[in-house]
């Protein structure tokens, strides 16, 4: 039984959306009365990120809000593991500082887990048509990675890099992560699909994307990195 939701929220310089992303997620309210912990972890911002991050958590005493403050950048993959570090709940979920994504789908990801008795839930951005036209280079590297990643794991998925990984987090007491960067979500991927006994399951979420004038950070590079990754950890 889900009792507690573990919510980490990765933060670089995001001090235009951080206050409407912890607004939502605060005001989500989750199935089978499951209560949140939300973990921000702020990587060294340049702006008034952290200063938004603390006003919100002054203005919410009720709310269990944990601020992890990074004092070097180091990127999204470390800090989520310092957010896991923290984390309290019986899974945990991955929430960027943007407004990509709609924290409301967290109940369909819940949903899914426990109806269906999986571990793991990816949400997927590709399983429906969306509402807002999704870049072609972004629709073509998921194809892609999510193809390589389904060939190298022996299990299909349609959104490897999807933000939304709703995951047991008792599955994470043995496994080592080492990526900094974008590199994560492949390895955290590849290295808990690898594992036959883990259940997984896929479902739809909605998405709005954002540019790199809106502050989209991931580039080409990560692309390749994340290939690398898929290849690196399923065979060692």
């Amino acid at each position: 039984m889900i009792q507690k939701l573990s919510i980490i929220i990765p933060v670089f310089n995001e001090s235009d959306t951080i206050t409407t992303v912890l607004e939502k997620v605060n005001t989500v309210q989750l199935i089978n009365n499951i209560s949140k912990q939300i973990i921000v972890v702020d990587d060294h911002s340049s702006d008034n990120s952290l200063e938004a991050i603390t006003q919100f958590k002054n203005k919410h005493p009720h709310t269990e809000i944990n601020i992890v403050q990074q004092q070097v950048n180091m990127g999204k993959g470390y800090a989520v593991r310092m957010g896991i570090n923290v984390s309290t709940g019986d899974y945990i979920i991955i929430q960027d500082a943007d407004l990509e994504l709609n924290p409301e789908d967290f109940n369909l990801l819940l949903k899914t887990s426990i109806e269906r008795n999986v571990q793991v839930v990816y949400g997927s951005r590709f399983l429906r048509k969306q509402k807002f036209k999704v870049p072609f280079m972004t629709l073509m590297a998921n194809r892609i990675l999510s193809l390589v990643t389904s060939l190298l794991s022996g299990k299909k998925i349609t959104d490897m890099e999807t933000c939304y990984k709703l995951i047991e987090r008792s599955l994470l007491h043995n496994i080592q992560l080492k990526e900094n960067r974008f590199g994560f979500e492949p390895e955290i991927t590849i290295k808990l699909l690898k594992n036959k006994r883990v259940r997984f399951a896929e479902v739809p979420i909605s998405y709005q994307p954002r540019t790199k004038k809106m502050g989209k950070k991931i580039g080409v590079k990560d692309g390749i990195r994340a290939l690398y990754c898929l290849f690196r950890y399923r065979i060692l």
